[in-house]
């Protein structure tokens, strides 16, 4: 009992304060809301000054919708140049080539002993231990499908793969604190793990397959469905690991991502089977296109294809690792951002065959 009880104190200590969300976009909304449902204080930036009235005003607020959950929170939500006093705990929910400028940002706003948690995709915790401190610095990893969808609406399209750890891999009591707080409100199946950046590298590979059907008309799981594709998939995933490989990190499998499918000698059949698994997952969700997509498609905007899935390239040079399939989804990328290509499943194929 009087272990039980100083581990508590742990706990309770190191959760004083509100929590700060930077994003309350698909992923930061999402669970921002879930800890102000569950009343815990929690305070909203984000760039949209629309959404930002939407979810302080207590006769909208923040819409969570769709199979997984449905209900609406309000809480305080502020602009960044609005924002005022010190926070503890962030959580940062910015889009991957945003990080550097939100950490700047909010950096005046971040109490010395606290910290920021990434809960992006791509190898975001790197630049914010640069801005932060390594020390200030707390990786996550989430996989769930969400979008925002307007103002004060965000579509919570299915739950997926939620974990938490110190970069160094320490047991720390605010990271089980954190994993705690993310388990009772938010996922149950909330991972606390000794090695993020596997599960980072697993997802930078599986996000890959998320920029590739970007391209596409086709949802995720048709996509991942297409057999002639599994040349494509194989070099996409293979050259992410090779690189994580060269880094020293054990890549970690999530909702049907095999990361030892994709490792250099693996087989074909190997790789296969860990496709089947990822369209067996993204089958049945609300969530039918990758964020990618709607970027390109629905918001016309720019991706974070250079900051995200574009991290690999240059690390693994280091390496002496050439990673061609990346540099022309990247590039592919870039041209529907142009209006040079339009959407269509043929620019996979086109892809896959540039690789041969």
């Amino acid at each position: 009992m009087a272990k039980e009880a100083e581990q508590q104190a742990a706990r309770d200590a190191v959760d004083r304060g509100p929590i700060l969300i930077w994003g309350a976009g698909a992923i930061g909304g999402t669970v921002g809301a879930h800890l102000a449902r569950a009343r815990h204080a929690v305070v909203f930036v984000d760039i949209v000054a629309d959404h930002v009235a939407a979810i302080r005003d207590p006769a909208r607020g923040l819409a969570i919708e769709g199979p997984v959950a449905s209900f609406t929170a309000t809480a305080p939500a502020v602009t960044p140049d609005a924002l005022q006093g010190v926070f503890r705990r962030v959580f940062l929910c910015v889009k991957t080539h945003d990080t550097e400028a939100a950490c700047r940002q909010l950096l005046p706003h971040l109490a010395s002993d606290g910290y920021v948690l990434s809960l992006q995709n791509g190898l975001c915790e790197r630049v914010i231990a640069e801005v932060c401190g390594a020390s200030r610095t707390m990786g996550a990893f989430v996989n769930f499908g969400a979008d925002w969808l307007e103002p004060g609406r965000i579509l919570y399209g299915n739950r997926g793969a939620v974990v938490v750890g110190e970069l160094d891999g320490a047991a720390t009591p605010r990271v089980t604190a954190l994993h705690a707080l993310l388990r009772d409100t938010f996922e149950p199946d909330a991972v606390l793990t000794d090695n993020i950046w596997g599960y980072l590298w697993g997802k930078l590979a599986y996000s890959s397959l998320l920029y590739m059907q970007g391209l596409a008309e086709k949802g995720i799981a048709d996509t991942l469905a297409r057999p002639e594709l599994l040349p494509l998939i194989r070099a996409l995933c293979g050259e992410v690991m090779a690189v994580a490989r060269a880094e020293g990190v054990r890549p970690l499998g999530f909702n049907g991502f095999d990361p030892a499918a994709f490792m250099p000698g693996a087989t074909e059949n190997a790789a296969r089977a860990s496709v089947a698994a990822l369209e067996a997952f993204n089958r049945p969700n609300a969530k039918t296109h990758s964020g990618i997509w709607r970027d390109l498609w629905v918001r016309r905007r720019a991706t974070p294809a250079d900051a995200q899935i574009g991290a690999a390239i240059p690390i693994g040079r280091a390496h002496g690792i050439a990673c061609p399939a990346l540099a022309r989804l990247i590039a592919m990328i870039h041209e529907c951002e142009r209006g040079e290509r339009s959407m269509s499943d043929d620019n996979l194929t086109e892809l896959a065959r540039s690789l041969t």
